[in-house]
């Protein structure tokens, strides 16, 4: 079987050990719009990136965070059509476990739902991978500990502290663990979340959504003008940060010329007398 044949084949390993079908799923998610999750202390906060909407388009209608259920909150990153499929089956599953156990689903067992989804359509010929990733976010009941949970195509999943997924995606992971701090209240997580979208997103405020859960069921979507805020303290910051690095930076180079100066003066003549 010649290389192309692994590469059409889902059900069919590679010598190496590749399915590559699945490895182009992770591709079209790398493509999609970056998402970002970060746990706080009693808070886990949401964020995705927006596309433009056309002018005449209806902005309502172009969503990437769904709710599964009224505690279980679900962004995706990747091909949005498989992304409304998958979203659908999980609440068909949320609903379905509602009514068997009269009990809302935990946020673990929707994301094995999800992920085991996800897994099912590698295994099996005729279909193809879903292309997206997913990351669900909640609180279980009579929990006070916030969830965040991310899944890929290949049907794995896990649990994070923060996570990004999308493009630049790598950039973002590098930011949040470089910052991601242990107990972030409230106001931090939702900064920090804004933060790492702000590496990728050039337009600011407008091109940003952001979801706040504050506990079991208590679900918000932050306001174009609360967002714009939160940019406006981070971008208060930077300057800040700037101006400060700037006088470091002249302190410092004032003090090399001092040194520079010092060295370059001439010696004082001696006072030894010569004795013939």
């Amino acid at each position: 079987m010649g290389s192309r044949s692994y590469d059409r084949a889902l059900t069919v390993f590679s010598p190496d050990g590749h399915l590559f079908q699945v490895e182009y799923a992770l591709e079209a998610v790398r493509k999609g719009t970056c998402a970002v999750g970060v746990r706080g202390q009693d808070v886990v906060v949401l964020g995705v990136e927006k596309k433009s909407v056309l002018q005449l388009q209806d902005p309502r209608t172009v969503r990437k965070v769904a709710m599964l259920d009224d505690h279980v909150c679900l962004a995706f990153a990747g091909l949005t059509a498989d992304a409304r499929i998958l979203i659908d089956k999980a609440r068909i599953e949320c609903q379905s476990h509602r009514l068997t156990v009269e009990d809302p689903v935990t946020i673990e067992y929707i994301t094995r739902h999800i992920a085991g989804i996800q897994q099912k359509y590698t295994q099996s010929g005729g279909v193809r991978p879903f292309g997206i990733s997913c990351l669900l976010v909640g609180f279980d009941a009579n929990d006070p500990m916030p969830r965040l949970y991310m899944t890929e195509p290949s049907g794995i999943f896990s649990a994070w502290k923060a996570v990004a997924i999308g493009r630049s995606s790598h950039t973002v992971r590098e930011f949040l663990e470089k910052n991601w701090k242990k107990d972030l209240n409230k106001d931090n997580t939702i900064k920090l979340a804004v933060k790492s979208l702000l590496e990728v997103v050039q337009t600011g405020a407008k091109n940003i959504d952001l979801a706040i859960i504050e506990g079991h069921g208590k679900i918000r979507t932050l306001t174009l003008e609360e967002i714009e805020a939160v940019v406006a303290v981070i971008e208060e910051e930077k300057a800040a940060e700037a101006e400060r690095r700037s006088q470091r930076l002249a302190a410092t180079a004032a003090t090399q010329a001092a040194m520079s100066a010092r060295q370059q003066q001439p010696a004082a003549p001696s006072d030894d007398v010569t004795m013939d």
